[in-house]
């Protein structure tokens, strides 16, 4: 398997949207994290699995939670490049490398 990148915009997002789960309620924050970590590990497994949106990346939604992990299948490594709420501005993240 290749190894999973993600770029710093990514895991800022992602440390914001567990402050706010776990602001709203205890343990929601941690139940976030944790679908997202299963959501990458599937992505890990089979990264071309899931649909090209734009040129070449993809998209894999986030169970239970309204986010997507937008990614990019490279060579050597998988590029997590958003963990994106799904009514945030669509393409706000495509300069990220």
């Amino acid at each position: 398997m290749k190894p999973v990148r993600t770029v710093p915009e990514a895991q800022q997002e992602l440390i914001e949207a567990a402050r706010f789960y776990e602001a709203r309620r205890p343990g929601l924050g941690d139940r976030f994290l944790e679908a997202v970590d299963n959501t990458v590990a599937e992505i890990r497994e089979h990264p071309s699995r899931w649909p090209i949106i734009g040129k070449a990346d993809r998209r894999r939604f986030v169970g239970r939670f309204p986010y997507g992990v937008i990614y990019r299948d490279d060579p050597d490594e998988i590029v997590i490049l958003t963990i994106m709420h799904l009514h945030r501005q669509p393409g706000y993240w495509r300069n990220r490398s």
